[in-house]
């Protein structure tokens, strides 16, 4: 399996960009993992995760560093390797889940939703809605619940250079799953958006990252400012839509615990409320993922510098090669 990143440049002195890291992980040790799994099943090659996440401890330095950083935050502690191995391996397994769910097995976990019935009814109103979500947990588990529980589809717009090795070999698995990705930092991005909006559809956006040139603005995150993007608030904005927050939890065992819970509603404000009614929504988001960050610490998959805004601050995409970022997007 793949893992989280590595450097690929060092753009700065103090900060290197997550877009500028590379997948780690070969392409054909990826397949071997999948097929392994496909032909074993989830019980038989859980334990291989175990020898993955602590290569991975001792061989991916910066984001080992990350880890702790964020894992000592939260814990108000020094974290110890015990700790990030966890969340290590908290990562591999939804990636290794991915690979059952995208291949119909999703009867194989059980998928608890939360505050779905407000966001299918608050859909249902006013015809369209955004989900905002961030590199936790499993977007995977989510749109399973989504097909199996409620019988509507959640499409997930992202950046389609993102893990793209992980990606492509699981679209092999699954290929109507790709068909429910909307690729952004395209010239018609916003018109596809736009469209499966008009439809009453529901779309899902990773908001904690952009990609490209994108305006960061600081917003405390576990109690310090970090830098997020306003790119996928100002879509809201611009769409006029209801947004909800997206989170699907590993709990352990098979169990993921799916959460949506009201974000900001940008169908009625007025134009000088625009930047005001932005800011209180990344107020919310940050608050949201703050509290489910201490909820479910090992869910938490930026494996960067998240609060060091050179390493946050998007580049010019023309000068690097595009991320590998974490596997769950």
């Amino acid at each position: 399996m793949s893992a989280p990143e590595e450097p690929r440049d060092t753009l700065k002195a103090d900060g290197t960009h997550w877009t500028t890291r590379r997948e780690r992980g070969s392409r054909w040790a990826i397949q071997l993992m999948i097929r392994l799994s496909l032909t074993l099943g989830r019980r038989l090659t859980r334990p291989i995760l175990w020898l993955i996440a602590a290569y991975f401890v001792m061989a991916a330095h910066d984001a080992r560093r990350a880890s702790r950083d964020y894992l000592s935050r939260i814990f108000g502690h020094r974290a110890n390797l015990w700790q990030v191995f966890r969340h290590f391996l908290c990562f591999s397994i939804t990636i290794h889940d991915r690979v059952f769910i995208l291949n119909k097995q999703a009867d194989l976990f059980d998928i608890r939703m939360h505050g779905e019935d407000a966001m299918h009814q608050m859909n249902d109103m006013h015809g369209g809605l955004l989900l905002f979500g961030a590199h936790m947990g499993s977007f995977d588990a989510l749109r399973a619940a989504a097909r199996t529980l409620t019988e509507r589809t959640i499409t997930m717009a992202m950046y389609e250079e993102n893990a793209r090795l992980i990606s492509s070999m699981l679209a092999d698995i699954n290929p109507a799953a790709a068909r429910e990705i909307l690729p952004l930092g395209r010239i018609d991005s916003m018109l596809q958006v736009q469209e499966r909006l008009a439809g009453r559809q529901i779309v899902g956006i990773l908001a904690d990252r952009s990609f490209g040139k994108s305006e960061m603005r600081p917003m405390p995150v576990l109690g310090t400012p970090a830098p997020l993007p306003i790119s996928a608030f100002r879509m809201a904005a611009l769409l006029r839509v209801p947004v909800f927050f997206m989170v699907s939890l590993y709990r352990g065992g098979n169990r993921y615990d799916v959460y949506f819970e009201p974000l900001a509603n940008f169908r009625d404000y007025l134009p000088e409320e625009k930047e005001a009614v932005m800011e209180e929504a990344r107020r919310n988001y940050a608050n949201m993922l703050t509290r489910f960050c201490r909820e479910a610490p090992y869910n938490w998959f930026n494996f960067f510098e998240f609060w060091n805004a050179d390493a946050a601050t998007p580049v010019n995409t023309k000068q690097s090669k595009q991320p590998d970022s974490t596997l769950s997007s």
